[in-house]
């Protein structure tokens, strides 16, 4: 027997939640219009809950900011969950360009400074984690040179709608999980006596994925042993 040579699979939200009441034991001939609503609703806090669990790799994107001279906050939008790793290119644009890894600090580090409108190549910033975010960066830029701030970003998964054959914003490697949390989560509805198992089955499927959703790169640790050695 020939195998399909092919990689087409997926689940629709709509099917999604099918498999997901199957596993409530609540049949397709039993399915009314308030499961519907009640799914929808629970599918999208699932997808707030994963973005909450960060790091979903397939959602994370780069982004570029020009920096104007004088100017420390700047807006990110309000789909940023964290910035992972952020760097300043200096001379953007031109043959000169140079990056400079740059690392972040808390609201009290930032609090702490003496002066928070000294000018130069910023080196640190503050993501402020508000409704509408922001990120500070210091020093200020100064007007020297031309200055880009580059950060990835990790973002929300898209909305999630049963209608129109709509599937769901994320790969195939975790689409197990999707089901298994969604039933999870109608099982307190529908299916109260379930809860647990349905607990169990969604902590497993989630742990499955997340163990395949990291870069494989080496850690390298580095311990702070000089103190030792002074004289």
């Amino acid at each position: 027997m020939a195998s399909s040579g092919t990689y087409n699979f997926s689940l629709s939200n709509g099917e999604a939640v099918l498999a997901a009441l199957e596993r409530c034991q609540v049949r397709a001939p039993s399915i009314r219009q308030e499961h519907m609503v009640t799914a929808r609703r629970e599918i999208n806090l699932l997808l707030a809950e994963a973005a909450n669990k960060q790091v979903n790799l397939w959602k994370v994107v780069q982004v570029s900011t020009d920096l104007a001279g004088g100017t420390a906050t700047y807006d990110v939008t309000p789909q940023t969950v964290m910035i992972l790793d952020a760097w300043i290119t200096t001379n953007a644009g031109s043959s000169t360009a140079n990056d400079r890894y740059i690392t972040p600090f808390s609201r009290t580090d930032y609090a702490s400074l003496s002066n928070k409108s000294t000018q130069g190549a910023p080196t640190v910033y503050w993501f402020d984690r508000l409704i509408a975010p922001t990120v500070t960066l210091w020093p200020v830029p100064d007007a020297s040179s031309t200055y880009q701030f580059n950060y990835f970003s990790c973002v929300q998964m898209f909305d999630a709608n049963l209608t129109g054959g709509e599937t769901p914003d994320l790969p195939y490697l975790w689409l197990d999980w999707l089901v298994a949390g969604l039933a999870h989560r109608l099982s307190r509805v529908y299916a109260p006596q379930l809860e647990q198992l349905r607990k169990a089955d969604a902590m497993e499927a989630w742990q499955v994925a997340a163990t395949q959703g990291v870069e494989n790169v080496p850690i390298y640790l580095t311990p702070g042993i000089g103190g030792y050695y002074r004289r």
